[in-house]
């Protein structure tokens, strides 16, 4: 059901270094994890950027929209100072390079497929593409059940953006994304093939979440700040979760 590690950095560092950002990667790292999130959307000439905010105006200063600038462009930009002065100048990264970074440091991604409106067959599509790309030689030795965590996994909330992934490279395992379980979650998750439904931990209950476990689907949670909150949902049998507080909430948080 849920072949992956199951306590995850929210977005690199989570609140301790700018989301989304080389800088965030390093910070969560540097407190043990080998498991991230991040979200990926792609640049007006079509390269997978980490941004989760389609306009700007919150981590990185300024107007305009992400869809409407080029990736090289965007790295040109400030995507750190917004979190502390000392993160200032740091830029926004694309897909790729965090890929290698996440690659040389053992680190398993959960890519958040975070398409800008009207570009969500797109984005799921290209993203895709490039991680059959970047992963080619993980995807051909990848045995399931065995080495999953070799292999990055989708997720997102655009059902059309996982369709599209799915049809561009089934083999990448996908997660469905949900703030509230719809009642037609079986058929969504089915229908893309889905290994997982991922949901706001907010809104589970105990027996939704054995329902979700018992239909064969692993049962993953966002974002999960408290370790009494933690205790909690592991205890309903939720597989995983991300969090903000890396410094709270370590990566061995489940075994213990």
């Amino acid at each position: 059901m849920w072949f992956y590690p199951k306590i995850i950095a929210h977005r690199g560092g989570g609140t301790l270094a700018p989301e989304n950002t080389l800088a965030g990667m390093r910070c969560g790292l540097a407190h043990g994890f080998h498991a991230v999130e991040f979200d990926v959307m792609l640049s007006s000439d079509g390269i997978p950027v980490l941004m989760h905010d389609p306009e700007f105006g919150r981590t990185v200063r300024g107007n305009g929209k992400v869809s409407e600038t080029t990736a090289r462009q965007l790295a040109a930009m400030d995507a750190g100072s917004w979190r502390d002065a000392r993160f200032a100048g740091e830029p926004v990264p694309t897909y790729e390079e965090v890929a290698d970074f996440c690659k040389s440091n053992g680190i398993w991604m959960n890519v958040e497929i975070k398409p800008a409106p009207g570009f969500e067959v797109e984005t799921g599509r290209v993203v895709a593409e490039w991680t059959r790309r970047l992963f080619a030689g993980e995807i051909a030795a990848c045995i399931p059940g065995v080495n999953d965590a070799t292999v990055p996994l989708f997720s997102s909330f655009s059902f059309d953006a996982l369709m599209a992934a799915k049809t561009a490279a089934p083999e990448i395992p996908r997660g469905y994304l949900v703030d509230v379980v719809p009642p037609d979650w079986r058929e969504k998750l089915r229908a893309l093939d889905a290994v997982a439904l991922h949901t706001n931990h907010k809104n589970l209950t105990p027996g939704l979440a054995s329902t979700i476990r018992q239909e064969g689907f692993g049962l993953f949670c966002y974002t999960v700040n408290t370790p009494e909150r933690a205790r909690e949902i592991l205890a309903w049998g939720v597989d995983a979760f991300c969090t903000d507080r890396v410094d709270l909430i370590g990566p061995g948080f489940a075994g213990n």
